[in-house]
């Protein structure tokens, strides 16, 4: 039985995306343009590769079913209403594929591709006697990036905060882009009482500290928001649907309180390109105002949307570790980089130190900052009108 949470649907309309772009570079226009200087840039198209390679682990994630339960005949159990009955256990592809790293637990910490635990334990002598000694693991080896507290392993918790940080990177970016073209257009171009009204908007906004208005949110509609882990009958619509998920909302109010610094930069975008040359001769030819906005505004402030999208992106992947961190990110039974760090806080501390878990959150997130940057930037100067037609 598939289940689909509320932040699929973000992933899924990402592969949408990139399936129409996809099509539409295989067109005359300026997506192939764009495509055709974007192929020239070596670097570029390796930071392409490291990012579908990320995303495409964030699809997987985002694609579960639950198994039926079955009886000890190998039939699958019904209630006394004839309904099949189904695991509380959601299991992703990822979870799927990776079944070995997932199943393969230990007792506790053990360093990258031990064979022992990292701390002592009594242990049986030979002699049968008891001693302190660095008990044999139950796969030893196997961990590339070893095991934390609880014996799970670190890879493939680091590799199920991608889907988080994709969520939240991806998802929060798509809401902040919308209201930031649309209002910073209308207040630029238009200007009066609805330049005014949106100025008042975002000042507003940006004079309350981002974190009481993501804490006083979360406190409000996220405590009771699937966290992962089991999910129970209670939680499902139609059986399928997850609506209340905490990582949705966090998004939301992630993407309310960012597009403001966005919306002040397209305005002022703006403000100058509606007394260039051409689209006052735009106008004087009669051309609509919705039809200016859209032939000479929109396309000569994208490259504004491009940047802040990226930065923005890397941004709000950090963003979302410092609030796993602090605690209203989210939940404990997520995969999530801040999580891991949280985790980690402790660690440090002991001696010796438990590396791994700091070390292999640091590289993912690096791993996915860092190309996001550079393809952002090659994105940019392909789609920038001025860059393009010198």
């Amino acid at each position: 039985m598939p289940v689909i949470l509320a932040t699929d649907f973000i992933v899924f309309f990402l592969a949408g995306a990139i399936v129409y772009f996809a099509i539409a570079v295989r067109k005359d226009g300026a997506a192939a343009s764009a495509w055709r200087e974007i192929r020239k840039n070596r670097l570029a198209m390796a930071c392409l590769a490291v990012l579908a390679l990320y995303f495409s682990v964030a699809l997987l994630d985002s694609i579960r079913y639950r198994d039926p339960v079955l009886r000890e005949d190998g039939v699958q159990a019904r209630t006394e209403k004839g309904e099949a009955i189904y695991s509380a256990q959601s299991l992703s592809l990822l979870d799927r594929a990776f079944e070995g790293m997932r199943a393969n637990h230990e007792k506790t910490y053990s360093a990258p591709f031990a064979k022992h635990l990292f701390v002592k334990e009594n242990v049986e002598l030979p002699d049968g006697t008891t001693g302190r000694e660095y008990a044999p693991l139950k796969h030893p080896g196997a961990h590339w990036l070893g095991t934390d507290k609880v014996g799970d392993d670190v890879l493939f918790n680091a590799m199920k905060g991608v889907r988080t940080a994709v969520v939240i990177g991806a998802g929060t970016t798509l809401i902040i882009v919308p209201f930031a073209i649309f209002f910073g257009v209308v207040a630029g171009y238009f200007g009066g009482v609805l330049d005014d009204i949106v100025q008042y908007i975002y000042t507003t906004l940006a004079s309350i500290p981002g974190v009481l208005l993501i804490v006083a949110f979360m406190l409000l509609f996220g405590t009771s928001g699937y966290q992962g882990g089991l999910i129970s009958e209670g939680r499902l619509s139609l059986g399928v649907f997850v609506w209340n998920d905490r990582l949705f909302w966090l998004a939301l109010i992630l993407g309310i309180t960012s597009w403001t610094d966005l919306c002040r930069l397209i305005r002022g975008e703006t403000l100058k390109l509606r007394e260039l040359e051409y689209v006052q001769a735009s106008r004087a030819f009669g051309v609509s105002r919705p039809g200016i906005i859209y032939r000479h505004i929109v396309p000569n402030v994208m490259h504004l949307v491009l940047i802040t999208f990226v930065l923005q992106f890397s941004a709000l992947v950090l963003a979302e570790a410092i609030l796993s961190y602090i605690g209203i990110g989210v939940g404990p039974q997520m995969g999530s980089w801040g999580n891991m760090i949280n985790n980690s806080r402790l660690e440090l501390s002991m001696d010796p130190v438990v590396w791994w878990n700091l070390t292999a959150s640091f590289i993912f997130m690096f791993g996915l900052v860092l190309p996001a940057n550079i393809f952002g930037d090659a994105v940019r100067d392909a789609l920038d009108p001025r860059l393009r037609y010198r």
